[in-house]
């Protein structure tokens, strides 16, 4: 992994994700997926919904009443299939949980409803767990570690890596407080 190298004109730190829209299939089986699985909040949804030209259906969900972190259509994708492999696009979209009991939290759910696990990985900046979601796109599903426990090189770069996460240990967190 290549060391950290500023941009000659940086963006402004505080810039963060703010959503991810993504198509979808089927509104009904992402909504029982994210909010059924999941536990997200609905914040809007809607059907036949003009855009790009054609009706669709649309939902918008959220964690902690935020307008919408994640936004589903199906106005170019209604009961189609997944992307296939192999073609450029976006890769997975994660869901950073602020604890890692939350993180505990999620795996557990996701068994609880057979959810296939695809990767669990410890990165040492962060645990990730890596899922598809009914759609087929690709979920990693992580708790980052406080900065100053982020593994470093000789010269003081992160150090990332690729170690396997300890499920078990993972499940040992107690759930959440309400």
């Amino acid at each position: 992994m290549r060391p950290t190298q500023a941009a000659p004109r940086p963006i402004d730190p505080g810039v963060r994700i703010g959503h991810v829209h993504l198509r979808t299939a089927d509104i009904d089986r992402v909504r029982d997926f994210y909010v059924g699985v999941l536990g997200f909040d609905v914040v809007a949804e809607a059907r036949d919904v003009p855009g790009w030209g054609t009706t669709g259906d649309i939902l918008f969900i959220s964690a902690g009443g935020y307008h919408h972190h994640l936004g589903f259509n199906t106005w170019k994708s209604k009961d189609g299939g997944p992307q296939p492999d192999g073609v450029t696009g976006l890769h997975h979209v994660a869901l950073n949980y602020p604890t890692r009991a939350g993180l505990a939290d999620a795996v557990r759910r996701l068994q609880e409803a057979g959810w296939p696990l695809r990767q669990l990985s410890d990165h040492g900046t962060h645990e990730a767990v890596y899922l598809s979601d009914p759609d087929g796109n690709d979920l990693e599903l992580a708790w980052d570690r406080p900065v100053a426990d982020w593994p470093t090189d000789a010269d003081g770069h992160v150090a990332m890596g690729f170690g396997d996460l300890d499920l078990e240990d993972l499940l040992r967190e107690p759930p959440p407080a309400a």
